[in-house]
């Protein structure tokens, strides 16, 4: 028997608290949210009017909900048209080791990158990070990453080329680079660190972003390590108009947020 689609939105959902303190609204944006996250709504986000009668609750709830997670750019309203959710925004928790090609892909989106640069390189500072002489021959891979068909990310790895050189031969227009390192080193990132800082991008990183001079971006910086041995050195700017970083406080879970001070 096919269930009608108030129906199977029903699936999954779970009753609001009347006996709790604050507003209804709340409680359905935390329940919506949630429901987001584990994909129930991939096909088809509900109707106002399927919410208010799954949820039991008004219109002016119900619309007070979906124009918070609007906000939070989780959900796109369009008048006329309805919600649907918003799969130009990404996500991703701290404290975990990722890669930004599952991210986009778990999301339902292609990722795609434009190469601009896999070519053997010598550069001092990324050596020192990478724990290795000055002059050690390194790996250097320069790419925009794109989710869809818009750019999400400008990457520049740099890897020490005695493990990484059979990478040069890998076409990574669509392929995650920790899978390929895997594949050809037998090794990919276990641990290590980043720092996200939030930066303006200009000149012909703007361009390679399609974003207008003075945007706003993260800027990262990764260390990948794998048995104490460093195997990347990483620095990416993310538009900061389609990625977000969330801080996870689940149980048994740990994230990490660190205040640097810097000496001038």
């Amino acid at each position: 028997m096919t269930m009608t689609a108030p129906e199977s939105f029903a699936v999954g959902a779970q009753a609001l608290d009347r006996t709790a303190k604050g507003s209804l609204w709340v409680q359905l944006e935390a329940e919506l949210r949630g429901r987001i996250e584990r994909g129930d709504f991939d096909h088809r986000f509900p109707t106002d009017h399927e919410l208010m009668e799954i949820y039991e609750v008004s219109r002016h709830t119900v619309r007070h909900a979906i124009s918070s997670l609007d906000t939070q750019g989780l959900v796109t309203r369009r008048r006329g048209v309805g919600s649907e959710v918003n799969r130009s925004r990404f996500e991703q928790t701290l404290g975990s080791l990722y890669s930004l090609f599952q991210v986009v892909e778990a999301a339902g989106v292609e990722q795609r990158s434009v190469v601009l640069a896999l070519e053997l390189t010598t550069d001092a500072v990324a050596a020192g990070h990478l724990e290795c002489k000055p002059d050690t021959p390194l790996v250097y891979l320069a790419r925009v990453r794109l989710a869809g068909d818009q750019p999400l990310a400008l990457d520049r790895i740099w890897m020490p080329a005695s493990l990484a050189a059979p990478l040069l031969e890998v076409d990574f227009s669509h392929t995650a680079l920790y899978t390929e390192l895997e594949r050809v080193a037998g090794q990919r990132p276990r641990s290590g660190w980043e720092r996200i800082t939030p930066a303006v991008v200009q000149g012909s990183d703007a361009d390679l972003l399609e974003v207008e001079p003075g945007s706003a971006v993260f800027s990262l910086e990764r260390l990948g390590v794998c048995h104490l041995c460093p195997l990347e050195w990483r620095v990416t700017l993310i538009r900061g108009d389609r990625f977000s970083f969330v801080s996870d406080w689940s149980t048994g879970r740990h994230s990490d947020l660190r205040f640097e001070t810097t000496a001038y």
